[in-house]
């Protein structure tokens, strides 16, 4: 995930105040320049300052290499490609939501904020592959592309999000006995442990219904995660001189209940704001599991 979660951090909260301040405008309202020109600025400021922390931060002590390729599509059973696609997603969803809310026209938001997860997430890739031990990933862009797209494609079919990709994360069992692999604390198996990993699309229950019986905020979502996984490709069997436990990879699919939280009136803007960002993150719920192995699984609360 490298630095795609201090970006979504830093767009949530702009994003919160942007809402507190003002509510969303249609194209038929005259653009807010001070809105538009905050929200280039920040973008941009992001951009430069995430370029900025991969150079001087984050491939700091790594040794330089010519530009080369890494296939790694098979990597983490795809865990991973599933966050570079929601990081993308929320990126872009966010820039264009803003622009949206500085009166930009829904063309020009899609085309320039829609856009904006590809064009942060690419140099990350770039500078993959310059650096020992990554390389440039074609399966990360094309993650990453699919995240724009799923903004973009359902704003010009649907006008809104009718599939909202959302996260859940909770420290695995795998991670106490990974020897600091998967982490030593919570926050540092946020970023290591792609066991705790799960991903969702969430739509409301009536899009499957021939009338509206249930209300607007109730959501069914589908999610994906995986288990058992000490490395990449194939598990290690020793980290640090320590062996690892023996564990068997597999997949596992979740079906789970979920709340819309932008479906919930409220008057406050902040509230809006705020609701908006909250929609990205999965609630903890009951699930009914089927994993790659066969089993059937039920969870009284699934994080």
């Amino acid at each position: 995930m490298k630095i795609n979660l201090i970006v979504l951090i830093l767009l949530y909260l702009l994003n919160i105040q942007a809402y507190g301040q003002d509510s969303l405008l249609d194209s038929t309202h005259t653009v807010n320049k001070t809105r538009l020109k905050t929200a280039i600025v920040t973008e941009a400021s992001l951009y430069l300052g995430s370029m900025a922390y991969l150079q001087y931060v984050w491939y700091k002590d790594k040794k330089r290499v010519p530009f080369h390729f890494y296939n790694d599509s098979k990597g983490y059973q795809q865990v991973d490609k599933m966050g570079h696609s929601y990081g993308s997603y929320i990126e872009s969803y966010l820039c264009y939501k803003w622009l949206r809310s500085a009166g930009v026209n829904k063309k020009k938001a899609l085309i320039y904020g829609g856009t904006m997860g590809v064009i942060l997430q690419t140099p990350i890739e770039i500078f993959d592959g310059l650096y020992e031990d990554w390389g440039f990933s074609w399966s990360d862009m094309a993650a990453n592309t699919v995240g724009s797209m799923l903004v973009i494609s359902q704003e010009l079919l649907f006008d809104e999000q009718l599939f909202k990709y959302k996260f859940s994360f909770s420290r695995s069992a795998y991670a106490p006995l990974s020897n600091g692999y998967l982490g030593d604390n919570y926050f540092q198996s946020l970023f290591l442990d792609y066991n705790g990993h799960t991903y969702w699309l969430s739509t409301n229950v009536n899009n499957f219904m021939w009338r509206d019986k249930i209300p607007d905020w109730i959501n069914i979502a589908v999610g994906y995660s995986a288990n058992g996984m000490y490395g990449e490709f194939q598990n290690k069997t020793y980290y640090h001189g320590v062996a690892l436990p023996e564990t068997t990879r597999y997949r596992q699919f979740l079906i789970s209940p979920d709340i819309d939280w932008e479906k919930i009136s409220t008057q406050s803007k902040f509230m809006k704001g705020l609701f908006l960002v909250m929609n990205f993150i999965k609630i903890p719920a009951p699930a009914i599991e089927i994993d790659g192995l066969g089993r059937l699984k039920g969870h009284w609360i699934y994080f």
